[in-house]
């Protein structure tokens, strides 16, 4: 990163976050990483490890349990996460963040004791249920159903691809309260235990695999009234309000994963020697770095303008959509550049590239497809034409 850009975004405080989560990716997560990724899971003493050092509580309020900072705080902390090479370990660490702040922006101080604070404690592990096997971008098109009963609301359907999902202790599902479309939503707080609330095992991914990725399942699930956030019908709103958020954390992580992959090329070219000579002094391979260096450099100069004003409370739903495609495309391009670059050896696991290949193809699918990137995109292009 240059001098310029990291005084431009970043301060003294965002140093020493990064100081903290980079010594803390060095000493927990680096010794054990390849093994966890083997294994498909980390112990969930690294939770409770990341609390004690506030690096879950980055971007909550210190009445949550949080311990603050903006919003380049929270790209700071992402940045040296994704350092540790796995984009699975990224995701499970931090799925709180797409489940806690409909809870934090909405929920009641009860709600926030139960389910916020001891999340940010490290005690207990948050996942977000919105995706079904029949609604996946459309949101509003969501089946699963919760009928009201007394104070408790039964809930029936299933969820897909939740992250975090099968050792999640709580997870905010989205469901259907009302009637068909967007309005007839709403957001309840399902925890583990409750009966008639059950996961599939961990599903086998291409990437990602240290994150424990599962289906959903509720029959006839009885969940207090009591744990629903916000009004009835009013969860669209809600997950709109998560979103610009969420994508913009995967621009954060497809740009770090993407500079990984650049680095790691340029290492590799240095060292590695063809035909008597280091692959850096081939005019190919060093053209190739330069387009990949360039491609990382806009994207991440953009991501942070988007993240900029975003901070200052600016409408950036078209522009982080604009970010999240164009970050992804770049991920998928430079990570497929620097596996070519190793040849045979970037298909082989013992090296990060091919990892970083396998983790950067998720980055065009979550958090909203590129496809429905580009429609959000077409939609305020067209809207503001027409004024």
């Amino acid at each position: 990163m240059s001098g310029e850009t990291y005084q431009r975004y970043f301060g003294s405080q965002h140093r020493l976050v990064r100081e903290t989560v980079r010594s803390f990716v060095r000493d927990e997560i680096l010794p054990h990483v390849d093994a966890w990724e083997e294994a498909g899971s980390f112990p969930r003493r690294l939770y409770r490890r990341a609390a004690e050092l506030g690096i879950l509580g980055v971007g909550y309020p210190e009445t949550c349990g949080g311990v603050g900072g903006d919003v380049f705080t929270g790209i700071a902390v992402a940045e040296e996460l994704t350092g540790s090479g796995s984009g699975g370990l990224v995701a499970g660490l931090g799925s709180h963040h797409i489940a806690l702040p409909p809870i934090v922006r909405h929920g009641s101080d009860e709600q926030k004791r139960r389910f916020v604070a001891p999340v940010l404690a490290g005690e207990r592990i948050a996942a977000l249920a919105v995706t079904e096997p029949d609604a996946g971008s459309d949101v509003a098109g969501l089946r699963t159903t919760a009928v009201r009963d007394g104070e408790a609301y039964v809930v029936n359907g299933s969820k897909s691809f939740i992250t975090s999902g099968c050792r999640a202790d709580q997870v905010t599902v989205a469901v259907r309260t009302g009637g068909p479309g967007a309005a007839g939503i709403s957001l309840l707080v399902v925890e583990a235990g409750t009966p008639g609330y059950s996961t599939s095992p961990p599903m086998k991914k291409m990437g990602w695999w240290a994150s424990d990725t599962a289906q959903l399942f509720f029959d006839d699930c009885r969940v207090p009234v009591a744990n629903r956030i916000g009004p009835e019908n009013a969860g669209f709103k809600l997950l709109m309000e998560n979103f610009q958020s969420e994508r913009l954390q995967m621009v954060v992580i497809a740009n770090a994963t993407a500079r990984l992959a650049l680095d790691e090329a340029l290492r590799y070219a240095a060292e590695r020697r063809a035909f008597g000579r280091p692959l850096a002094d081939f005019q190919v391979i060093r053209h190739r770095l330069a387009d990949m260096a360039t491609e990382v450099t806009i994207s991440r100069e953009f991501a942070y303008r988007v993240a900029a004003k975003i901070q200052a409370g600016v409408d950036q739903v078209m522009e982080v959509s604009m970010a999240k495609s164009f970050a992804a495309a770049v991920c998928e391009r430079v990570t497929h550049a620097a596996v070519q670059i190793f040849g045979g050896y970037g298909y082989v696991r013992e090296y990060p590239v091919e990892r970083l290949f396998r983790d950067g193809r998720i980055l065009s699918i979550g958090g909203g497809t590129s496809e429905i990137m580009k429609e959000i995109i077409a939609k305020r292009l067209l809207a503001e034409d027409e004024k």
